[in-house]
């Protein structure tokens, strides 16, 4: 099984699953579903306005993300 798009961009971001979270404003273990495919993510307004800043910082943006975090 392939590598996460959710878990390679939060590592090359250089985060932890909890740090991650936190910045987004969800929990670790949501990010772990999330990348295990155990669950499809959906955010509310405030995480997406969260995530998209998180992105900014990073020299990424909304339209860089993959359109699935789950493994292949």
């Amino acid at each position: 099984m392939e590598e996460s798009p959710l878990r390679k961009l939060r590592e090359e971001m250089g985060m932890s699953q909890e740090d991650f979270a936190r910045r987004i404003g969800t929990s670790a273990r949501t990010i772990s579903r999330w990348e295990t495919g155990d669950s499809v993510p959906s955010f509310t307004i405030a995480q997406m306005k969260a995530l998209d800043a998180l992105l900014l910082e990073h020299g990424k943006a909304l339209k860089d993300l993959p359109d699935s975090f789950a493994a292949g």
